[in-house]
């Protein structure tokens, strides 16, 4: 058995040890040299490059919809801070130092997050699903990733969308960021937008790009000890060249699989 954190045994000190990590957080960023995207303009650049949209309602989380509510109010809150930033060339994009001061006026409200691989309710929660829809169009441009943690607990099926399986991308403020360096000559352009259910992200060059293809390769579930694991390829490709394999994610999976899924047995 794993052997429990200090928070974990004693839950007051938690407070304590978030703050903590989000002065140092956030003095590492000050520290490490990169040049963060933090200017936004409202004037839009002229080349789409990859658009994705995603439903914010899922009502199959097995609790109370007002998280749900909340977890709404809390991505336009925090897509303030996102619609018209612009990556410029040499630029690094870090989820939480775009998002920093998003709740200063108005306080996030809670929602619904995973942690220690369990579903909770917490202050900002549901800023994933902002989290993920960024990964998933950033991986269609010429960024290159830097930091992306994957949920290692899948608790409930994932909503409809255009995303291929394993783009997820968990983010906590001082823990886990989502990061991409633009080594291009290119600026790009995130674009946020809500229309009746749905969180839209755009983004735009100020440059024509190339096409990029993201899919999944051959999905493959297997019985552990612990669970169910789904092991899903990550592959993109251009107009032109090979497949490249982005990597092979891996989550246990925490609901009832569709009747029929082939579920390997683990090797002894």
């Amino acid at each position: 058995m794993a052997r429990k954190r200090l928070t974990q045994r004693f839950p007051w000190l938690l407070p304590l040890r978030r703050r903590q990590r989000k002065l140092c957080f956030y003095l590492g960023l000050a520290l490490d040299r990169d040049r963060y995207a933090r200017r936004q303009q409202t004037e839009l650049l002229p080349w789409p490059v990859f658009e994705t949209r995603c439903p914010m309602l899922n009502e199959r989380t097995g609790f109370d919809l007002r998280y749900q509510e909340n977890k709404i109010f809390n991505l336009k809150l925090a897509a303030r801070k996102l619609n018209g930033l612009l990556i410029a060339p040499g630029e690094s994009f870090s989820f939480w130092y775009a998002l920093r001061g998003a709740d200063r006026e108005t306080p996030y409200k809670e929602g619904l997050a995973e942690r220690d691989g369990r579903l909770l309710t917490e202050y900002g929660g549901g800023l994933c699903m902002l989290s993920n829809l960024l990964f998933w169009a950033l991986l269609h441009t010429q960024l290159e990733p830097l930091e992306r943690h994957g949920h290692r607990e899948k608790d409930f099926p994932e909503p409809e969308s255009d995303a291929v399986r394993g783009t997820d991308a968990a983010v906590a403020e001082g823990w886990l960021d989502l990061k991409f360096r633009n080594d291009t000559g290119r600026t790009y352009q995130l674009e946020l937008g809500f229309e009746g259910g749905d969180i839209l992200c755009r983004v735009r060059a100020d440059a024509p790009c190339a096409n990029l293809r993201v899919f999944n390769g051959p999905v493959r579930y297997r019985r552990e000890a612990d669970g169910i694991w789904e092991e899903v390829p990550v592959l993109r490709q251009g107009e032109t060249g090979p497949e490249e394999l982005l990597y092979t994610n891996r989550c246990r999976i925490g609901y009832e699989l569709p009747a029929g899924t082939v579920i390997e047995e683990a090797e002894e």
